[in-house]
């Protein structure tokens, strides 16, 4: 039985682990287009552009909950 309960504390390791290897798998390209002057512009509107459709996407979600 100890066994199990060893495998079940590994799991959440293990989702964090992928799960933050993933985040700068994903990231990893988006910072070297930092390095190119001419993509700089791009980036920026691409970051802005996320940030404001996160933004949506919570304001609508609370709206939907009715937390405000």
């Amino acid at each position: 039985m100890d066994e199990f309960w060893e495998n079940i504390i590994r799991y959440p390791r293990f989702f964090i682990s992928s799960l933050a290897g993933l985040i700068l798998i994903i990231i990893r390209p988006i910072l070297n287009l930092f390095k190119v002057k001419s993509s700089k512009p791009i980036v920026i509107f691409l970051k802005l552009s996320l940030m404001l459709t996160f933004s949506i996407l919570c304001f609508v979600l609370i709206k939907m909950i009715g937390l405000l």
